[in-house]
């Protein structure tokens, strides 16, 4: 089964390498909802928290400063427990 990656302290330069600055930014307040990914998403979060529970996974804690990359394919329940801001994109 494909993966939550996350990178809990990328590097400024990493973060340069990938554009991350430029990409979109989604907000949104604390909340509980399904998150199915038609697409592979890469996100670097900037304020907030979420836990992410993949369908028959362990639940991940996401927070501030983390980078992730969400698979293609990927069926989650996300609670968002702190109001969520990052920068997102797809691929």
């Amino acid at each position: 089964m494909s993966q939550i990656i996350i990178d809990h302290n990328p590097s400024q330069e990493k973060l340069k390498e990938l554009g991350v600055s430029s990409w979109s930014i989604w907000d949104c307040a604390p909340s509980k909802f399904p998150l199915d990914f038609s697409m592979t998403e890469s996100a670097y979060v900037l304020e907030g928290e979420i836990r992410v529970t993949p369908q028959g996974g362990e639940t991940v804690v996401i927070k501030a400063g983390d980078f992730v990359v969400f698979p293609k394919g990927l069926k989650s329940n996300w609670e968002v427990t702190k109001q969520l801001k990052k920068h997102y994109k797809h691929s």
